[in-house]
């Protein structure tokens, strides 16, 4: 899919022009930051940790390309264990998950052989009862991130999400848990932690800024790995946000169930951190995150991607290129009621600048935390390096303009020039998308408001309130979601002109000029507009539908249409004295709509106000 880089954002640089930073980026080596296939280590995981006899348990194999194709012995002395199924995924790192069945108690050998010569093996055992170990803390690290978890790691993200599409949606992430096809950690643990069907069990609802940390620590949780998070403050415009306390999973708990005591960390994991934690400075060495350079191999799975308003999203899932299809890039974010969804990587859903705004945002993956004299540390940035098998640490995208950004975020979804019109075919799509989750969006607060009769939501008369809050405004309003909504408009739009002002960036005949090309796109964008289409319930019940061209005709009403106080009609932009607007019996009260005048001024400009 082409990405579409705007108006130009912000360069602190501002000597230096965006094709002389496009030639430097182009011109940048891929050094040790940028670990490649052959710094991946081969490791295997087994699970549940201690399996019983006749139980099933999977064994994870990560490394190069070349895992895909290995060999996984299971044996108990003499016998062979043979693998009833299996299942693999194609990124950086490369995986397989083999599923067995475990026979007589004893201890077994896992050994994983790449062209018949051994490169990892693991012993385990398979006993009658499973002993979970105690602690007085939330749970004790046994040991230490480095390439080998990290991998690990990259590669279950990437399993637990690994089937899903843009149309991937789930109530709670602990929905996702609750799945052992996807969960290759399910029950790793042997306390039936992730049966839904248990009084105690998980339970998992973040909301995007917590859902990169609830996914670390149920990670380092089940394997026994330290994690940390980082109290912290909002910053202001010229200060980045600052780290204080650093609170880890070696606090005592009051609870002496393992899995109580975990959700009970959890709920101060949702205390702690907020929109702030993820753009703190980018070499500051206190960080729960590091920045990491704009390359496909340093872009794995897991790594985080802080906006510069507050929104974070997971990388889950790269798909590849292939002849005319796009390519895409997957990520996984949650809302303010604990959905989480599937989102691809586009100017819709990925904002991008570093001028005016508050702290450093980016693609950032964890800090990694070492044990040391049982005590944990966080890595140092000198200490993150590629040649670890770590992500290494890079500070390419200190001050980078919006262009230059998704101009190098296309090149690695895309690297081969796209032909025009399935590049903007594609981004209709990724524009019909977004309409659909706004939908469900936009239905939760109407439902709430029918369910409460005369009930006002109470709305922050603050700009910056508008968009960063709490409590039902949160829930149920989209001001942050509308505003991504706009700018993925102007995406759409703006593509015919993009063949004129970029050429070079598309697949075209030197027989065809580019204003030709506008011309013919041009028509083919009117068409496919009046083409796709959504519908929505009216407050009578009756369906309403629209075509994507009448919403783009009517795309300023977006600018004013995130309140939940007004009827649903006018949340989708009904013209006054239509017929589509006669069933609306909802209006915002006066002070809020004069609260919304003085925002709207934000969302016309397509930017957030600093908070």
């Amino acid at each position: 899919m082409l990405l579409l880089g705007g108006s130009s954002c912000g360069n602190r640089n501002a000597n230096k022009g965006v094709k002389e930073e496009l030639e430097i980026l182009a011109d940048s080596p891929d050094d040790e930051n940028d670990p490649s296939e052959s710094q991946i280590g081969n490791k295997i995981l087994i699970s549940p940790e201690n399996p019983r006899p006749g139980e099933v348990f999977r064994v994870l194999a990560v490394g190069g390309r070349g895992i895909i194709n290995a060999h996984l012995e299971v044996t108990l002395g003499s016998e062979k264990i043979e693998s009833r199924k299996s299942r693999s995924g194609n990124g950086l790192p490369f995986w397989r998950i083999d599923e067995f069945v475990a026979g007589a108690a004893g201890k077994y050998q896992v050994n994983l052989y790449l062209d018949h010569k051994k490169v990892s093996g693991n012993t385990f055992t398979v006993s009658l009862k499973s002993s979970p170990s105690s602690s007085k803390m939330v749970w004790k690290s046994e040991h230490s991130w480095g390439g080998e978890y990290e991998a690990l790691y990259a590669a279950w993200i990437n399993a637990l999400f690994y089937e899903a599409d843009e149309s991937g949606s789930w109530s709670a992430l602990h929905e996702v848990m609750y799945n052992k096809d996807r969960n290759f950690l399910y029950n790793h643990l042997s306390l039936n932690e992730d049966d839904p069907n248990q009084k105690i069990r998980i339970l998992m609802q973040p909301d995007c800024a917590d859902n990169p940390f609830y996914l670390r620590a149920y990670f380092a949780w089940k394997l026994g790995l330290p994690f940390g998070y980082h109290e912290c403050d909002r910053g202001s415009l010229g200060r980045v946000p600052k780290t204080g306390r650093w609170i880890t999973n070696d606090q005592a708990s009051s609870k002496s169930h393992p899995v109580l005591s975990f959700n009970a960390f959890l709920r101060r994991v949702m205390d702690g951190v907020h929109s702030g934690t993820a753009r703190t400075g980018l070499a500051d060495e206190n960080s729960d995150y590091y920045p990491v350079s704009l390359t496909r191999s340093a872009l794995r799975p897991g790594v985080v991607f802080a906006d510069p308003y507050g929104h974070t999203l997971i990388i889950v899932k790269w798909i590849p290129q292939s002849g005319n299809k796009p390519g895409t890039l997957l990520s996984v974010d949650a809302q303010p009621d604990g959905t989480v969804g599937i989102k691809r990587f586009w100017k819709g859903n990925f904002l991008f600048t570093t001028s005016e705004v508050i702290g450093d945002p980016g693609f950032k993956s964890f800090r990694p935390i070492v044990m040391e004299a049982e005590h944990p540390r966080l890595l140092r940035n000198s200490e993150l390096s590629g040649n670890s098998g770590l992500i290494g640490f890079s500070l390419q995208q200190k001050g980078l303009s919006g262009n230059s950004f998704y101009h190098t975020m296309e090149r690695n979804i895309n690297p081969k020039p796209l032909d025009p019109e399935i590049a903007m075919l594609d981004l209709i799509q990724a524009l019909y998308e977004q309409l659909m989750v706004r939908i469900t969006s936009v239905n939760m607060g109407e439902n709430y408001m029918k369910s409460h009769p005369g009930a006002i939501i109470p709305m922050p008369l603050k700009a910056a309130g508008v968009f960063q809050t709490g409590g039902q405004w949160e829930d149920f309003s989209t001001p942050n979601r509308d505003l991504r909504l706009l700018i993925a408009m102007d995406a759409v739009l703006d593509f015919p002109n993009r063949i004129v002002s970029s050429p070079e960036e598309f697949k075209m005949s030197v027989l065809e000029s580019p204003e030709k090309v506008k011309k013919i796109l041009e028509a083919l964008l009117a068409r496919k507009l009046s083409e796709l289409s959504i519908t929505y319930i009216r407050t009578n019940g009756a369906e309403q539908k629209l075509t994507l061209a009448e919403i783009l005709k009517r795309k300023e009403a977006f600018e004013i249409g995130y309140n939940p106080n007004d009827g649903i009609e006018i949340r989708w932009g009904a013209p006054e004295n239509s017929e589509e607007r006669s069933t609306c019996h909802r209006h915002v009260p006066p002070g809020q709509m004069e609260a919304m005048r003085s925002v709207r001024m934000w969302f016309s400009k397509r930017l957030h106000p600093p908070t």
